[in-house]
């Protein structure tokens, strides 16, 4: 009787280990690693993906050119997502800065069209007034198109980016940058 009594027990407590270790929360199953695979932006409700019909608040770095026009600068926000983080993202950056020593180097009427993440390239469509109120010159250039493609690049799903205006791919947006391929992360520009 105290022998069977022992093993009930030990195959209770056995059976409450088990529960206590499984969340429901773990992607193991799906044949994902639990934190190598996590993206460098943190979604603090969850990693789903771009589009999801709940409202979440994400970590992310946007980045703008620092008063010198020379480099970038990180600043850390808390974005509200409304279901699609990188259109958030995008949108985030299209305020401009809120830190001091920071430069606004997208033209400021200048609208999200789209924005779609396929195969580690993320699309991002304006309207014309990126190319058309741009009034930098090469190292203008190269900050506007590294501000967005390092903010997208935060999420460590996307790889590259491919910027169009109207819907359409442009070789540059003043002259100085090859823009008809995607552009990978511009690790040179940061601060």
């Amino acid at each position: 009787m105290k022998i069977t009594k022992s093993l009930l027990a030990l195959f209770m407590l056995l059976a409450l280990l088990l529960a206590a270790g499984c969340d429901g929360n773990t992607n193991t199953s799906k044949g994902e690693s639990p934190a190598a695979d996590k993206p460098a932006a943190t979604d603090k409700a969850n990693n789903s993906g771009a589009k999801d019909s709940a409202e979440k608040t994400i970590s992310l770095k946007v980045y703008y050119p620092d008063d010198n026009g020379m480099k970038l600068l990180a600043e850390k926000r808390s974005i509200e997502t409304k279901g699609d983080k990188y259109k958030a993202a995008m949108e985030s950056l299209l305020e401009g800065p809120k830190v001091k020593g920071e430069v606004r180097v997208i033209p400021a009427k200048t609208k999200l069209k789209s924005i779609k993440v396929k195969d580690g390239v993320a699309t991002v469509d304006f309207s014309e007034d990126l190319s058309k109120r741009f009034t930098g010159g090469s190292t203008g250039e190269e900050m506007l198109v590294g501000s967005i493609v390092n903010t997208l690049t935060e999420f460590s799903e996307v790889k590259s980016v491919q910027l169009l205006v109207e819907g359409k791919k442009v070789d540059s947006l003043s002259g100085h940058m090859d823009l008809s391929k995607p552009v990978g992360r511009m690790k040179e520009l940061l601060k």
